[in-house]
């Protein structure tokens, strides 16, 4: 009897380890699950926008808005982002005479430099987002998109400092874009300025730009 029932036992524990191994907790790594991308609304009203604008003798700054935008998120990284600036906004803010600085806006308004009245905004889209190290101001990434001025798009990189914490992302740099590849012409030397009246090709472009998730409050 004893010599049946061995065999027996054995062959029950085969056939049943299976069915327990499918029924089972699963033992072993966990598998581990992709963050999912979200999309951070941009916040106009806390990002801004800065210009300088480089000539013989001197230079220009001031300020543009930034209309609106998106950016995405993968856990804690900024991955990706699309932002509009409202060019008719554009403002100088180193001229105190108020007629030349009405002149001066009217200029950087007109054909000569952005078209305004044809070309209302301009965008950034993002293409890639770096890592990078041992920069000296900071930075940490590296931005690379396609940055469209007056209806020409160009690709433009530059360093910035780029951060997602408690459903808040930002980013801030200095961006430097060759005017010259966007069709704004005036006071080029590329386009037969006089050396002596030339406005610089590059122009700086400062932003701190504060995008915000679903539900967190837009202070």
């Amino acid at each position: 009897m004893k010599k049946l029932l061995f065999p027996l036992l054995f062959a029950a524990t085969v056939l049943s380890a299976p069915a327990q191994a499918a029924s089972g907790p699963a033992t072993g790594k966990p598998v581990a699950t992709k963050a999912a991308v979200e999309t951070y609304k941009v916040q106009p009203q806390l990002s801004t926008l800065g210009w300088v604008g480089k000539k013989v003798g001197g230079q220009h700054n001031g300020t543009i808005a930034l209309q609106s935008g998106s950016v995405q998120v993968k856990g804690n990284q900024l991955v990706g982002g699309t932002f509009v600036a409202d060019m008719a906004s554009i403002k100088n803010t180193d001229l105190t005479d108020a007629d030349y600085n009405a002149k001066l806006v009217g200029h950087l308004k007109s054909d000569d430099f952005f078209g305004v009245d044809k070309y209302s905004t301009a965008t950034f889209v993002i293409t890639s987002i770096k890592p990078l190290k041992g920069d000296a101001a900071g930075n940490n990434a590296t931005v690379t998109g396609n940055l469209t001025i007056k209806g020409k798009t160009n690709p433009l990189s530059f360093p910035a400092k780029v951060g997602v914490k408690n459903g808040v992302a930002s980013a801030s740099g200095v961006a430097t874009i060759d005017r010259s590849k966007y069709d704004v012409k005036y006071g080029s030397t590329l386009f037969g300025a006089a050396a002596d009246k030339a406005i610089d090709d590059n122009f700086a472009l400062s932003f701190n730009v504060i995008a915000k998730a679903n539900g967190v409050a837009a202070r």
